[in-house]
């Protein structure tokens, strides 16, 4: 499924950054490899608690902002996303739950024994990072427009800064909610089988690097490869020193 989404996201730069049947596409694939993982490596209750904090946490908080304008900012959606529940696409909730759970994977890797504080902020950081990418593509693509948007990001032009301080907010007891009900992988024989948490390691990855050059070489959108690649690459670039440090002790 992961591999699938890889394909179907390459074609986004050749239609000029994407259509509702790629998005839909895009979405539903890694939603699904997202939550296979957490079934096979944490079980179906952790399934669940992803769906429920992430997907419906999700789903209030934007349903909250699209009528109060809190906590991201005043905003409104088109028709451009399809199906709606309370006002908020469907796939807007389910673009949470696929990107979260990677986002604290890739949090208690970095944070290490620091604890949960340091997990959580972490985590949020990791997740509020992506939409630095997400939020100009998804309103050039006109699925969303913001009301207000300015102040901004240097090179995030038309996106506010409320909507990432919002992401902060959300994301941050998301990850504090998941990271105390959601433990390790189960078994060692499930992490063997699995490939442990290789899957939402090389997702939040393939995001990072895929969206730096999608909004680099494609979108039309070079001062925003430049932002979202600092901002997230605070998080996907220690994380891969991580992961080699880790690689070359395990060959010790």
């Amino acid at each position: 499924m992961f591999l699938a989404t890889v394909g179907v996201q390459i074609a986004f730069p050749l239609t000029g950054g994407g259509n509702l049947a790629l998005t839909v596409a895009s979405v539903s694939l890694l939603t699904a490899a997202t939550l296979t993982h957490v079934i096979v490596t944490r079980g179906y209750l952790s399934a669940s608690a992803v769906v429920v904090v992430v997907g419906g946490g999700g789903l209030v908080a934007e349903a909250v902002g699209i009528r109060t304008g809190f906590p991201f900012g005043t905003y409104d959606y088109t028709d451009g996303l399809g199906l709606t529940i309370l006002g908020v696409p469907v796939l807007v909730s389910m673009a949470w739950i696929m990107m979260a759970w990677p986002a604290l994977v890739v949090a208690r890797r970095l944070a290490g024994s620091h604890g949960r504080l340091t997990t959580s902020i972490v985590g949020a950081c990791a997740l509020t990072a992506w939409d630095v990418f997400l939020d100009p593509q998804m309103v050039d693509q006109g699925n969303w427009e913001w009301r207000y948007p300015t102040p901004s990001l240097p090179g995030v032009s038309g996106i506010p800064l409320t909507n990432f301080a919002g992401w902060l907010v959300v994301s941050f007891v998301m990850m504090a909610i998941l990271d105390r009900v959601i433990g390790g992988a189960r078994a060692a024989t499930t992490e063997s089988r699995t490939g442990g948490d290789c899957l939402p390691i090389a997702i939040y990855l393939w995001t990072y690097f895929s969206s730096v050059l999608a909004h680099l070489a494609f979108f039309g959108r070079p001062p925003v490869a430049l932002t979202g690649g600092i901002l997230m690459g605070a998080i996907a670039i220690p994380l891969v020193v991580v992961l080699v440090r880790q690689v070359a002790d395990a060959r010790r």
